[in-house]
């Protein structure tokens, strides 16, 4: 039986799965609630935004804070790019 994980997650099942997968757990439920959603397609979402390489270091410190990303302030632009696709 799937556990119910609040509001904060859409769709608990997928969650889950990324959780028994190894994935963090803001990566499982950003996934999750991306896929719950009907008005969001994620993969062309994505594809409005350049490549994090193209952002710049406060641009990338600026999304690491909004997710909740430890330890953003002592890290380079190469780790925060790698933090921010982790999901760490």
């Amino acid at each position: 039986m799937t556990k119910d994980h609040g509001p904060s997650v859409k769709d608990d099942e997928t969650y889950e799965a990324l959780r028994e997968d190894g994935a963090s757990k803001s990566k499982a439920a950003r996934i999750a609630n991306a896929q719950a959603s009907d008005d969001e397609d994620s993969s062309a979402k994505g594809a409005a935004h350049k490549a994090y390489e193209e952002w710049t270091k406060d641009a990338l410190y600026d999304r690491a804070q909004e997710i909740g990303i430890e330890g953003r302030s002592n890290m380079t632009k190469s780790e925060l790019i790698k933090a921010l696709r982790d999901g760490q």
